[in-house]
């Protein structure tokens, strides 16, 4: 439409049943359109909805160490430091140091080093360790290959149907008999069945 005066602008929205809604008030002269302002809000709502759906939640897990761990231990929480990036998540390695092993924090870098090295296919250091008063923390992230399957394997899940478990079949009831015993159930009580 071009320059047009406010009472002009007010006028053609009138006349086909719209509003006036100021789109950039910011601009020289400031730029309006007329559109139905109810529908809009509506759609820009559902847009910020279906965004807000797809939006991938970052997850930090923490796995707690200590620098004397047992090679069994170390290997369960490995295996769950890689649960966790298979998934998609973040994790925060914490090594804790307590009375004099506060004075070796090369064990706890040395630990931590080697866990890099073993999840390097699964995950990257996205925070490199770091001494923290007692404590030595690490964050790992997953690889965006990983990330995506990890993706992928939510929405299959939730897109396939679950088999049935166990708990889902229900047993009939206690109260109803089997026909072999409702025969007996007819016999006077005092006589044993034939």
């Amino acid at each position: 439409m071009g320059i047009v005066p406010l009472e002009r602008a007010l006028q053609l929205a009138a006349d086909v049943d719209l509003d006036l809604v100021e789109v950039a008030p910011m601009a020289r002269p400031p730029v309006c359109k007329l559109m139905d302002f109810g529908k809009f809000k509506y759609e820009s709502a559902l847009k910020a909805r279906e965004a807000r759906r797809n939006q991938q939640q970052t997850v930090i897990k923490e796995m707690k160490l200590r620098p004397k761990i047992d090679p069994h231990d170390y290997e369960t929480k490995k295996g769950h430091v890689v649960r966790f990036l298979k998934a998609g998540d973040k994790v925060k390695v914490t090594i804790m140091f307590r009375g004099r092993e506060q004075s070796r924090p090369e064990l706890g870098y040395r630990l931590l080093r080697r866990l890099e090295s073993e999840i390097t296919e699964l995950g990257y250091v996205e925070a490199a360790p770091k001494q923290d008063g007692r404590n030595m923390t690490m964050v790992l992230a997953p690889h965006r290959a990983t990330k995506a399957a990890a993706a992928e394997r939510v929405a299959a899940s939730a897109k396939a149907p679950r088999p049935p478990r166990d708990e889902d079949v229900v047993d009939a009831p206690e109260s109803e008999a089997p026909a072999t015993e409702s025969a007996d159930a007819g016999a006077p009580a005092g006589t044993p069945g034939q």
